[in-house]
């Protein structure tokens, strides 16, 4: 069953705090939207090393591979859970300018040798 919940703010340093660890490694996809940038991919296919939330700073830091992707001034943040755990984030700034985190697991391949060996 996926389930999509709005996240209250005084629950956002928390739960980052906990999931940021189980989703480590996974691939991340962002998607920017708003009024005037339109739909934009910032981001294909990075692998997540976690997300937190300073509330000292007001911010959520999305931090990828060779990236860090910063949300100042959050204003709503949403999550869409599924058996598999958590799928995809959605942030919403103070601009109302939407960050879309699609979360993925990264594509696992054998290696080379045994890749060449089934020719």
């Amino acid at each position: 069953m996926i389930r999509i919940r709005k996240l209250e703010r005084d629950e956002w340093h928390s739960y980052w705090g906990g999931v940021s660890r189980l989703i480590t490694g996974k691939w991340a996809e962002i998607d920017v939207a708003s009024l005037d940038l339109g739909y934009q991919t910032e981001v294909r296919r990075l692998p997540l090393i976690g997300i937190s939330y300073d509330p000292k700073d007001d911010l959520f830091d999305v931090a990828l591979e060779g990236l860090d992707h910063l949300v100042p001034h959050p204003r709503e943040c949403y999550v869409e859970e599924g058996p598999e755990g958590l799928m995809s984030i959605e942030i919403v700034d103070a601009e109302g300018v939407q960050r879309i985190i699609i979360l993925s697991e990264p594509l696992m391949l054998p290696p080379y040798a045994e890749y060449r060996a089934g020719f």
